[in-house]
């Protein structure tokens, strides 16, 4: 807690144009942003315990590419890329984000996957206490898997895996994030 955050103020603008071609089985869209704001509150550790704080101004522009492909009745496939030019250098904030997903459903079965790149990916330095340090970069290839069976109409069994290729990285440094996770687990509709 901290009783002198102050509230946070943001104005985003945005103009998107979405296209798609029926015969074709694609769809596409382009995204141009321009965000700007202060205040931001961000988590930062001091003396070992998280507190968050305001962070400053924040002013973003970039775009995003979409591409989704309906190959078959039974398989999908999608790709997107997003650049993000930061005046302010966000913490957890990649530069470059480029995802490929693949979705393939088999009568009570659905499969899917997709790969993660997060380029130029921010986080804090906890080696420089000065208030002008400047956030690391790193890279990071994430994959992640699931399978889904429909066993009832109100009942599906889930396995998933998150971060197969067990990937190092860190969003605040000395904070690893998880490497191979699985999860398992039953969902029911009501």
């Amino acid at each position: 807690q901290n009783p002198d955050l102050e509230a946070e103020r943001l104005m985003n603008y945005e103009i998107s144009l979405l296209q798609s071609f029926p015969d074709a089985r694609v769809s596409m869209g382009v995204n141009l942003f321009y965000i700007k704001g202060d205040n931001m509150s961000i988590t930062i550790p001091v003396e070992g315990r998280p507190l968050n704080i305001n962070s400053g101004e924040l002013e973003n522009k970039g775009f995003e590419l979409t591409l989704n492909y309906h190959a078959t009745e039974k398989l999908r496939l999608s790709a997107n890329y997003s650049l993000l030019d930061m005046t302010y250098k966000i913490v957890g904030a990649p530069e470059h984000k480029f995802y490929v997903s693949a979705n393939y459903t088999y009568n009570k079965w659905n499969f899917s996957s997709g790969i993660q790149y997060l380029g130029g990916l921010y986080k804090t330095d906890t080696t420089d206490t000065t208030d002008t340090a400047t956030p690391l970069k790193e890279n990071v290839l994430l994959l992640n898997a699931r399978i889904n069976y429909q066993a009832l109409e109100w009942m599906n069994l889930f396995m998933r895996g998150e971060n197969l290729l067990d990937s190092s990285y860190e969003v605040n440094a000395g904070y690893p994030m998880p490497g191979i996770t699985l999860f398992g687990g039953i969902g029911l509709v009501f």
